[in-house]
């Protein structure tokens, strides 16, 4: 299962790195892929793992809409 979000407000690579890192901090060990040009962020795992990644995108500063 992927768990797929819009973040419109990643725009720029300093962006696409603050998203990455806070991925990477709040979801070890977990398959995550940010594509800047599609503002989009994709993250496998369960319904928990979603709602953590969620988290993370916002405690980050953006605003993730899940698809």
């Amino acid at each position: 299962m992927r768990a797929e979000f819009s973040v419109e407000d990643m725009t720029c690579g300093h962006c696409e790195k603050a998203v990455t890192r806070a991925l990477a901090e709040a979801l070890p060990g977990v398959a995550v892929q940010v594509d800047l040009a599609a503002h989009r962020v994709s993250v496998a795992g369960d319904a928990e793992v979603a709602g953590r990644a969620e988290a993370a995108i916002r405690e980050a500063g953006y605003t993730p809409v899940k698809l």
